[in-house]
């Protein structure tokens, strides 16, 4: 893991937030997600600076891992390091958002 997925992962582990759990490294499809929740369908990638350089790849991961459902939420390395906070808040309101949507198929009576 780098330094910002440490810092990540120690606020995300053991239902750390919102008691959610998380689990690392992930397969979907052909890809390894960071960290991923199944339960709320969340994905959350740290992205180091070689990702620069690679936003068509990103592109294309993040729209084959949507097809499997999920939300993608991507944080800069520098980002979580410099600002965990902020980046836990954006988790939560994703989370929050998700528990207040209702299910577009809703169970049949």
């Amino acid at each position: 893991m780098t330094d910002a997925e440490a810092k990540l992962w120690s606020r995300l582990r053991d239902g750390r937030l919102l008691g959610t759990k998380f689990r690392r490294q992930v397969p979907i499809g052909s890809y390894i997600a960071d960290f991923c929740c199944r339960n709320s369908k969340l994905v959350i990638e740290v992205d180091g600076s070689q990702h620069a350089q690679r936003t068509t790849q990103d592109v294309s991961r993040t729209r084959m891992i949507a097809q499997h459902g999920y939300t993608v939420l991507r944080f800069w390395d520098d980002e979580v390091l410099k600002n965990a906070e902020g980046v836990l808040e954006a988790i939560v309101r994703e989370l929050t958002r998700q528990k207040l949507t209702p299910s577009p198929s809703p169970l049949p009576r």
